[in-house]
């Protein structure tokens, strides 16, 4: 979906209209994740977020896959698969699945770590912890209560913030802000804008630790694009933040095209873009979440790489290893 415009402005008619469905959903939504979960017999660290859309919780949990293997753990990836047909719990091969079976982001994440899809999350938990995990990553659910969560990583876009500060659909809130706050244990902001300071105080206030973060573009995706002008598009949640990150390596980008997030791409789309590039001389660049589901449709069009680098990571990586201390030592009392 497109995240209308209203979501970005204070004061909306049309937002002060839809209150009333938003505090509906939003109560709804507050008393689901105060149900109990189960634990899995391993930690289970969340990476998710207050909003729907794009906010770089897949760059974030890559990035937090690494710390994990970098101090001994064994990471798995439990997500819902989200664009995927297939129910699950199923281990995403990449050999053999394609992203309309299991989602983009899966798809693109599984060539770095192992990763389970499942729509009912204590199942896929239970195939994750028989492929030897020894610590479950979340990717999303963050409102989902069906497993115990050992430590729930929040990222907020430091560019866009919460938007208008409402709940769904009048805002982009899937609860409260306050709920949500107090079930959070530790807050990412990416990137250096200041529209999450105000959410970084609140979560400050409650004790919680706010780490900033901000994505690095691969070396080697930098030059291949040097010296080209380039047509770039996606489907993703912020694409703003895809140009911006371009721009932002030196690359020169001519022209920009956006679609909804998880955005289906046809073969006629796909025609129109590469003969647009033809045509004005172009390259055609995408984001690695976007040639996971072109598949070999997107055979030719350069992929940009970005990773996540943490402006403290040491402070993250004692964060993470206290946790799950304390997880392991909870779990041998009972």
């Amino acid at each position: 979906m497109r995240e209308p415009a209203f979501w970005h402005r204070h004061g909306s008619w049309l937002s002060r209209l839809l209150l009333p469905v938003g505090a509906v959903y939003g109560e709804l939504t507050a008393m689901r994740m105060r149900k109990l979960g189960l634990a899995p017999g391993v930690p289970v660290i969340c990476v998710g977020n207050y909003h729907v859309g794009g906010a770089g919780k897949t760059q974030t949990t890559l990035a937090l896959v690494a710390l994990l293997r970098e101090i001994g753990e064994v990471p798995v990836v439990l997500t819902r698969g989200y664009g995927g047909s297939l129910k699950g719990p199923v281990s995403v091969d990449v050999a053999r699945h394609i992203a309309a079976e299991v989602g983009d982001e899966p798809l693109m994440m599984a060539r770095d770590v192992g990763v389970v899809v499942a729509r009912d999350r204590v199942e896929g938990a239970a195939l994750a912890r028989s492929r030897n995990a020894s610590v479950i990553v979340m990717d999303d659910g963050f409102q989902n209560p069906a497993l115990v969560k050992d430590m729930s990583l929040i990222v907020i876009d430091g560019d866009r913030g919460l938007g208008n500060g409402c709940v769904f659909p009048a805002g982009p809130l899937r609860a409260p802000l306050d709920g949500q706050i107090a079930a959070t244990d530790a807050l990412v902001i990416i990137g250096n804008g200041s529209a999450a300071d105000d959410v970084a105080k609140k979560v400050t206030a409650h004790s919680k630790p706010v780490l900033r973060a901000r994505l690095v573009p691969n070396a080697a995706s930098i030059e291949t694009l040097r010296g080209q002008k380039v047509l770039a598009f996606c489907g993703i949640g912020d694409p703003g933040r895809f140009f911006r990150t371009l721009r932002a390596a030196g690359v020169d980008v001519a022209v920009e095209r956006t679609f909804a997030d998880h955005h289906v791409f046809t073969d006629a789309e796909i025609a129109a873009l590469r003969a647009q590039a033809s045509r004005e001389g172009l390259t055609l660049v995408t984001t690695r979440k976007d040639l996971a589901r072109l598949g070999l449709a997107g055979e030719g069009i350069a992929g940009f790489d970005v990773t996540l680098a943490f402006g403290d990571a040491a402070a993250l990586t004692l964060f993470v290893m206290e946790r799950l201390n304390a997880a392991r030592t909870k779990s041998r009392r009972g």
